[in-house]
């Protein structure tokens, strides 16, 4: 198995960190690594709507993307009211 440079980059860097930094770096770390197992279901299920609107006409597909636009455009349009309005 090829180890990776970056990895041994990171490792040579590690042993030159003072001991009593190591816990905050682990922490770090840590929480680096569960941040990203936790990105992964999250692809998944979006994954499995791919496609889904494949079966559907193109007349309701254009009919459901201006719905959206519309609903957009009205919801965007109420907040930018509000957030330029002086009490």
């Amino acid at each position: 198995m090829k180890k990776s440079i970056t990895r041994d980059k990171l490792l040579n860097e590690i042993a030159k960190i003072p001991e009593e930094k190591l816990a905050y770096l682990y922490n770090f770390i840590h929480d680096y690594r569960l941040g990203l197992e936790a990105k992964k279901p999250n692809a998944q299920k979006i994954m499995q709507l791919a496609g889904s609107w494949n079966d559907m006409s193109e007349e309701d597909f254009s009919e459901f993307m201006n719905e959206i636009k519309e609903r957009r455009s009205k919801a965007f349009s109420s907040r930018r009211k509000r957030e330029t309005r002086i009490d």
